[in-house]
C-alpha cells in the first residue's frame, strides 16, 4: 500500500472543505467534489461526475490533485478524463480496504 498516493501535496493550501468544488482534469471538466477526507495517509476525494459518466462517482487519491483554486472553488487534477473514466467506480457499500486496494492497483502505476 502506497501511503504517498493517499497524501495531499504539502504545498496545497486546503480550505476547511472541498465539498462542492468543481473538478478539472488535464483535458476538461469532470464533475464536482461530493466528499473529501483529510486523514493522514488515507486522504481522497469522491467526485460526482454528473452527466459526463452518467452520474457515476469515482474515488481519487489525494495525490491526483495538482493544485487548488480556492477563490474559484476548483480542484485541478494531474489526470486525463479517460484515466478517470476508466477508473474503478466508488461503491459506498464496498469494504474500504478492498476499495483502497483497487485504487492502489489502478492509480499506483500512474503516479
Amino acid at each position: 500500500m502506497d501511503t504517498d498516493l493517499w497524501t495531499y501535496n504539502e504545498s496545497l493550501d486546503r480550505p476547511r472543505s472541498l465539498d462542492g468544488f468543481g473538478v478539472v482534469a488535464l483535458d476538461g471538466d469532470v464533475g464536482k467534489v461530493d466528499e473529501a477526507t483529510y486523514d493522514v495517509g488515507a486522504s481522497y476525494i469522491v467526485v460526482d461526475t454528473g452527466p459526463w459518466i452518467f452520474g457515476r462517482k469515482v474515488l481519487l487519491p489525494a495525490k491526483a490533485i495538482a493544485r487548488l483554486d480556492i477563490p474559484g472553488e476548483k480542484v485541478y487534477l494531474r489526470l486525463k478524463m479517460d484515466q478517470i473514466k476508466d477508473s474503478p467506480g466508488f461503491d459506498e457499500s464496498a469494504d474500504p480496504a478492498r476499495r483502497r486496494e483497487e485504487i492502489d492497483a489502478y492509480y499506483g502505476p500512474i503516479f
